[in-house]
């Protein structure tokens, strides 16, 4: 089999529409991940065991279970119990969730760096443990851990794949429908691998950006905040 060119660019306006998919339930699933992510690590290191517990449960039962699983359960379960949604909106809540569980002990690992004389000062100051946690703790947590944020924005964009499975037209289902429509798979399949390498390429390259733009500051945010 011998590639095709001219059969390539025909289909290329349709592989770019569905690349607007793929990048969409990524972007949404990935801030979904970040924000849902932090709140289950504060969570899981709470003082209560009633609070601690239950949420660390919550996040190895979501690590320990595959993706492809919770994509079915939310999409063919929860209709059951009367919750219908979308497939893109399904997609997109279970690629947060799924990604959120592993974001949140990368957060926990970057709070717990935090040097021990920067709590005793926040004691020592009377802060609060709101006022703690968001002007002193978290500026200095999230920063050394922004790289292994950024390899999971990868892996999830490597994931969106298995959201065909729920009939969401992302960029491999669409290359899928195409080989069987016209028979060719080489040009289609060959182009989506492509095109997740560059992309994969250039979300690496906002990670390291990102990275250099929140790399940690001289003087501490404790410093900065007596001022």
């Amino acid at each position: 089999m011998i590639f095709d060119w001219d059969f390539a660019y025909s289909i290329l306006p349709n592989l770019v529409d569905a690349v607007w998919v793929t990048i969409a339930a990524t972007f949404w699933g990935f801030l979904l991940a970040l924000g849902l992510g932090l709140v289950l690590a504060l969570l899981r290191r709470s003082r209560f065991r009633l609070i601690s517990w239950p949420v660390g449960f919550v996040i190895e039962f979501v690590r320990s279970t595959p993706l492809l699983v919770q994509i079915y359960f939310l999409y063919f379960v929860l209709p059951e119990f009367g919750l219908v949604m979308s497939p893109f909106l399904t997609g997109v809540i279970a690629l947060g969730v799924h990604y959120a569980a592993y974001t949140s002990e990368v957060y926990r690992a970057g709070i717990d760096g935090v040097p021990k004389g920067q709590w005793e000062a926040c004691v020592a100051l009377d802060l609060s443990p709101y006022r703690t946690m968001r002007s002193v703790i978290v500026p200095q947590a999230i920063p050394p851990v922004v790289p292994a944020l950024g390899n999971y924005l990868v892996a999830m964009f490597k994931d969106t794949p298995m959201l065909s499975a729920i009939t969401v037209l992302e960029l491999l289902q669409t290359a899928k429908i195409i080989g069987s429509q016209t028979f060719r798979y080489l040009e289609p399949l060959t182009m989506v691998g492509v095109i997740f390498l560059l992309l994969s390429l250039v979300a690496s390259m906002m990670v390291r950006l990102v990275e250099r733009r929140l790399a940690p500051a001289q003087s501490s945010p404790l410093l900065d905040y007596t001022k």
